[in-house]
């Protein structure tokens, strides 16, 4: 058996968690392989509305285990809020959950560095969640961190002791205002609450399910141009959140990794600060956020919007080796007359490319845009392909001949009856 992944192709919020929960009868494991409480996973059937942060999407499926992968980095608040909020759904955490000894921890004094650092920048911010993210990886990187399995050992009190106090000198030299004792105390509490759950080896575990034949589905977290050696740098995340990062998140060999599905939107969305070459600013940039709901599963922070891109599309295509294309949120251009698709990049010197730039941040880029016909359908009610509008059909074989990918999957709203599969799936 091999691994097959799913993972997002533009700058997050593609609508991964939602296909994870489709997708997971079919998988005996889903595994989380990187990001921490900076991702937001949207889920909703029986008319509510589950937004999963660290917690593996499969989780609302009883007979699925779910993984918290060595690659993740945890916050233990943020992550018994999150299952103290499933108690209402008679679901029963510990049974199906398990958490890796590998993982790193986010502590009290990571989450207050990544406020310091962001405040300093002024205007040059990159848009963090300001989860902590950036320093736990920073500490991991620099063999200063703490791993889940810490909290078994004796001298656990220790080493956090010592690394919050690095962290508070550092601290001291910005203004930041907080309450260190509430901190601690909260965070000591979600500790004891943590050690109550299954800490294991997932290496092993993803391993012998495989050898065993069972199925198992990665799940990544934020989006490939946010990948912090292959995205629109600096303007990224601190994980790797392509391909490559299940191997290193999971403990998989490469040979492993089997299917690899690929999630877009049918246009382009960014939170926080960065480039976006298609992004618009007009009217119809308002209307695409006010159709689709367009806000920060995680931040509350109004997306920005704009058309499909195609080269940063092909290049995330090519650097995640994906096999099978899904396409989220097609109903919400339903709104429009015409739908422009970005087909090439037209640089300063005025050299017109398919390939995506180096440095995106660095390049003046004017999108070359083809104009389709647009559908202007209700699709909220569409269970069968051989009902999709003719424009809607153009539109998806425009995208796989400009991707030369399948296209196997068609998102028509927030609800799981909502996905269509398609005849080639």
């Amino acid at each position: 058996m091999k691994v097959d992944v799913i993972l997002g192709l533009q700058w997050g919020d593609e609508g991964k968690g939602k296909i994870v929960d489709v997708l997971a009868p079919e998988y005996d494991v889903i595994a989380r392989f990187q990001g921490g409480p900076n991702a937001g996973h949207t889920l909703e059937f029986d008319n509510i509305k589950h937004v999963l942060h660290q917690i593996p999407s499969g989780m609302f499926r009883k007979n699925t285990l779910n993984v918290i992968g060595n690659g993740v980095v945890l916050d233990p608040v943020i992550f018994k809020k999150e299952i103290e909020k499933l108690a209402p759904y008679g679901l029963d955490p510990r049974a199906n959950l398990v958490v890796s000894t590998k993982a790193q921890l986010i502590l009290p004094t990571h989450r207050l560095l990544d406020q310091a650092y962001e405040q300093s920048k002024g205007d040059n911010k990159i848009g963090s969640t300001l989860k902590g993210i950036g320093p736990a990886y920073q500490d991991k990187i620099a063999r200063a961190g703490i791993r889940t399995g810490d909290i078994l050992s004796k001298n656990f009190e220790e080493k956090l002791n010592q690394l919050m106090s690095k962290h508070l000198e550092i601290l001291a030299d910005y203004p930041l205002e907080y309450d260190f004792p509430t901190l601690k105390k909260e965070f000591s509490e979600a500790i004891d609450f943590l050690k109550s759950f299954k800490l294991v080896d997932t290496t092993y575990l993803i391993n012998d399910k495989l050898q065993d034949g069972h199925k198992i589905l990665a799940e990544g977290a934020q989006g490939s141009m946010l990948d912090i050696d292959f995205g629109s740098y600096p303007f990224v995340t601190s994980s790797n959140t392509t391909t490559p990062g299940v191997c290193t998140g999971l403990g998989v060999a490469p040979s492993k990794i089997g299917r690899v599905y690929g999630i877009f939107k049918a246009y382009c969305t960014r939170v926080g600060s960065g480039p976006f070459p298609t992004e618009l600013f007009d009217e119809e940039g308002e209307l695409i956020r006010s159709e689709g709901r367009e806000y920060g599963a995680t931040t509350g922070r109004p997306r920005r919007c704009g058309w499909i891109d195609i080269p940063a599309l092909k290049y995330a295509i090519m650097i995640n080796g994906v096999t099978d294309l899904i396409m989220m949120k097609a109903d919400v251009l339903s709104i429009f007359d015409e739908i422009k698709v970005c087909t090439h990049y037209m640089f300063e010197d005025g050299t017109v490319s398919d390939r995506f730039p180096n440095d995106l941040c660095s390049e003046k880029i004017v999108p070359v845009y083809q104009t389709l016909k647009g559908w202007k359908t209700d699709l909220s009610s569409t269970t069968d392909e051989k009902k999709f509008p003719d424009e809607l059909v153009q539109y998806i074989a425009r995208l796989e001949e400009l991707l030369s990918t399948p296209i196997v999957m068609v998102s028509l709203g927030p609800g799981r009856n909502q996905t269509i599969k398609r005849q080639l799936f």
